[in-house]
This record gives structure tokens, C-alpha cells and sequence, in this order.
């Protein structure tokens, strides 16, 4: 094995695991996150000794990967729908999964794109800048679908509130 493959093989290793939660908040399907993440690290890979970045090229590759998922699930042929039981018992996590299904339902609402800012900004800590440049968007797209992706969260996350106070009484 070569110097490069083995330090590609490093990086993809380091970073499958979050590049794959970063495509599933982008897209919201599993399946689908895998295969954004496989496409972004074989694009990667051709280009590996060329990319000063590869954090930031993975990064930009798996979101666009997911947005084009998402947009063109039509030409997709298969899709599992199959669910792998966990190796081993887990601690209930009820409490933590409730809340992490309501906001992801919430993201779910959003268009694909201010979904991927918010994702970028808040979920991978990115600057306004920086997720500019991931997405290849002008500064001024991301502070603007930044702030109509909150306000749409807080409108969905807080009639949800509503709705559920409102069934308690």
C-alpha cells in the first residue's frame, strides 16, 4: 500500500463516521447519506494529492452529494428499507431520542438548502464564512437562509408546543 493510500485510508476512517451524520442531517435517509458519503470520498480520493483541504473538500462534496440526493431521488432504482438490529444491548435513550426525532423532524420541513446551512452552521460549528464556501454560496445567501431556516424551525418546533400543551388540557 502506498504513502497516499494509507493516508487517505487514515482520513476516510477518522472521518466516515461524521461526514455520515453531516449527510444524514443534509437528507434525512440513511441509505442515502451512505452513498453521498461514498461518492464524496471517491471524488476525494482521485484528488488526493492535489486537495490542500481534504476536510473541507469531504465536507463540501457530502452535503452537495446529499442536495443532489435529494433532489433527484427519481433516478435511484433501489432502496433498502431494511433495519439491522444492534449488535448489543444499548441504555434507553428515550428521553434523548424524543428530541432529537422532533428536530429532526422540524429539519425534515425545510428546503434542502436552508437545511444544509443550518446543518453546516450549527450542528458542524462552521462560520458564516466558511459555510459560504462549502456550499459555493455568497456570504449573503447564508446569513439570510440562516436566519429564514431558524425562523421556520421556530415556528414548526413552537406549534408543535402548542399543539401538544393544547392535548394536555
Amino acid at each position: 500500500m502506498s504513502d497516499r493510500e494509507s493516508e487517505f485510508r487514515t482520513f476516510a476512517a477518522a472521518r466516515m463516521e461524521s461526514l455520515r451524520g453531516l449527510a444524514y442531517l443534509t437528507c434525512g435517509d440513511w441509505q442515502t447519506a451512505e452513498d453521498a458519503v461514498m461518492s464524496a470520498l471517491s471524488k476525494l480520493y482521485v484528488r488526493w494529492s492535489r486537495v490542500e483541504n481534504p476536510e473541507a473538500y469531504a465536507r463540501t462534496a457530502v452535503v452537495r452529494a446529499a442536495i443532489d440526493e435529494t433532489r433527484r431521488p427519481w433516478w435511484r432504482r433501489e432502496r433498502a428499507h431494511g433495519h439491522a438490529l444492534p449488535d448489543r444491548v444499548v441504555p434507553d435513550g428515550a428521553p434523548v431520542v424524543d428530541e432529537r426525532l422532533r428536530m429532526r423532524a422540524a429539519l425534515g420541513r425545510l428546503p434542502a438548502k436552508q437545511r444544509a446551512v443550518i446543518v453546516l452552521r450549527f450542528l458542524e460549528g462552521l462560520s458564516v464564512q466558511q459555510t459560504a464556501s462549502t456550499l459555493k454560496f455568497p456570504e449573503g445567501t447564508v446569513k439570510v437562509y440562516t436566519a429564514r431556516g431558524l425562523e421556520t424551525l421556530r415556528q414548526i418546533l413552537g406549534t408543535e408546543l402548542e399543539a401538544c400543551h393544547e392535548a394536555a388540557v
